[in-house]
């Protein structure tokens, strides 16, 4: 029994040696990285002479194309974009409505613009109350933290810009996701980029193009399902969880993330609609809480606002040194503004193809309005406070250039920074806001779960099989984002989200006239002048 006792420890003794030289973290991670630099370097593809990434090109020339085409329709129909919310036109849209019903994905939460319940609809007003809870979020708090710790605070300036001119981007792909949606027999919404890629360029005369397109779109959609919807989720709120409970070593990530793989699997296999209606009714309170602290830092620092704004302007177009440039700092902006919204790489049209209406135009124009409060109110909101925090020179912005800045010989970052800003005027806010970082993860993590499900039964078919393993493939990814460096996480998410503009926006660009149309028609219904397009 000895001998056998002593042959056991001679068998676990190197694996004991390398736990103790590398955690369970560290090992995942250093699985992970590499894959992150490579998929990295081809989506940042650089055009020469530039130094700027191909897909920031494209972003941004299809951002400015749709504003102007649209003779600034996310300027000149702001206001009817709030009278829409309003319920201004709900007669208009509901006696020629259309009366099958339509449901999403049973235990899936969908941020979708319009409840589908059987009972009706309700307002534009409640309505965009849940779809905005479900884009603010760690895009929000950690993804503004990370864009201020690398680019300074020049790359809120971006931030904003990219916000507005992607109201444009949301309108398009918004419209087009409920013209060229399927409704299954059972009433089953299946929408998105796949089916207006498919559709809509085969009626333009470009079928092959547009199949092509429309796979290459739902398999990078997978890809950033188990990326920005998932693995940054689960790397900030198991960093925000393990910072308040003191909790080290190296298996601290993946103790965390096997946690919340555990409550997001039993709502998304298991279909534990109560789990889901709570985090639905709690995270919108949540958002509302995480606004009223901003408000509070900002009014306990209204004397240095204007200072605040005028280092924004200055540092947008003439950067520190460290900070990579004028061009480095755009860069982080717009990626930060794409993470946080997701206009132009397409992902929210899944969502907003559930909707019930007769114009498709009329989602378009409510969706426009998402961008502006998710990126130019509170992602603005979450860099003043940050801003503030570091007035009296806390850090050096740059930080080590892997998103963390050093504050009394410490590398923090992400939601980590966001929590010390709050800290110093709301001494007792990080532990609500670890509480609003776990439920924001959690409802983001559900909501996306059903835009990579939707891409996965495109290219799988609609089985029970493809439904199960896309499932445990994005559980897997739970742990692996909690496990893994903010950095990694980051930049893989960034790279497969930013990634879905290439087929997203090329379909964008030949479809666009489809929108007018839609355009043309809503705005008739409701009689509003058309001067906007003519």
């Amino acid at each position: 029994m000895t001998k056998k006792f002593i042959s056991l420890l001679l068998f676990i003794a190197p694996f004991i040696s390398t736990a103790q030289e590398k955690g369970l973290d560290e090992k995942i991670n250093d699985w992970f990285e590499p894959i992150t630099a490579k998929w990295e370097g081809i989506v940042f593809w650089l055009v020469p002479g530039t130094g700027v990434p191909l897909v920031v090109f494209l972003l941004v020339f299809g951002a400015v194309f749709f504003t102007f085409y649209f003779k600034l329709i996310n300027i000149r129909r702001f206001g009817l974009a709030i009278n829409v919310v309003r319920g201004k036109y709900d007669e208009v849209e509901g006696h020629g409505a259309e009366k099958a019903e339509l449901n999403i994905v049973d235990g899936d939460i969908v941020d979708t613009i319009r409840d589908e319940s059987k009972e009706g609809e309700v307002t534009h007003f409640q309505a965009l109350a849940t779809a905005v809870s479900g884009t603010v979020g760690l895009g929000n708090i950690a993804g503004v933290a990370l864009a201020i710790s690398i680019g300074g605070p020049g790359a809120t300036f971006w931030m904003v810009m990219a916000g507005l001119l992607s109201m444009s981007t949301k309108f398009v792909e918004c419209t087009l996701g409920v013209k060229y949606r399927d409704v299954g027999p059972d009433g089953t919404v299946y929408g998105g980029p796949m089916y207006y890629l498919t559709k809509g360029m085969a009626e333009r005369g470009y079928k092959n193009l547009g199949k092509v397109l429309a796979v290459l779109f739902a398999i990078l959609c997978v890809g950033a399902s188990f990326g920005g919807g998932n693995a940054v989720q689960s790397n900030q709120a198991a960093e925000q969880l393990a910072s308040l409970m003191g909790m080290q070593g190296g298996h601290s990530g993946t103790i965390i993330g096997v946690g919340i793989a555990i409550v997001v699997g039993f709502v998304i296999i298991g279909g534990i609609k109560r789990i889901a209606s709570v985090t639905e009714k709690v995270v919108p309170f949540m958002a509302v809480i995480y606004i009223l602290a901003c408000l509070v830092v900002m009014f306990a620092h209204a004397s240095y606002i204007d200072d605040a704004i005028a280092l924004i302007f200055r540092e947008a177009f003439s950067p520190s040194a460290g900070l990579g440039g004028f061009f480095g700092v755009l860069i982080t902006g717009f990626r930060r503004a794409v993470f946080s919204n997701e206009a132009g790489a397409g992902s929210a049209a899944i969502a907003h193809s559930a909707v019930k209406t007769k114009y498709p135009a009329s989602e378009g124009i409510v969706s426009l309005l998402e961008p502006f409060i998710d990126t130019v109110v509170i992602c603005t909101m979450t860099a003043l406070v940050i801003i503030f925090y570091n007035s009296d020179g806390m850090f050096v912005y740059g930080g080590d250039g892997s998103g963390n800045v050093i504050i009394n010989g410490v590398a923090v970052g992400g939601v980590n920074l966001t929590s010390m800003a709050f800290e110093a005027v709301i001494p007792w806010f990080p532990y609500v806001l670890t509480l609003a970082v776990v439920l924001f993860a959690i409802s983001t993590m559900i909501s996306w779960s059903y835009y990579g499900l939707q891409s996965w039964k495109f290219l799988f078919g609609r089985s029970k099989l493809a439904d199960i393993t896309y499932k445990l493939l994005f559980i897997a990814f739970i742990i692996i984002g909690a496990a893994a460096s903010m950095k990694a996480v980051f930049d893989f998410s960034d790279a497969m989200i930013l990634a879905l503009v290439f087929p997203n926006m090329i379909g964008l660009l030949f479809l666009f006239p489809i929108v007018r149309s839609e355009l043309i028609r809503y705005l008739k219904a409701i009689k509003v002048k058309l001067t906007v397009i003519k």
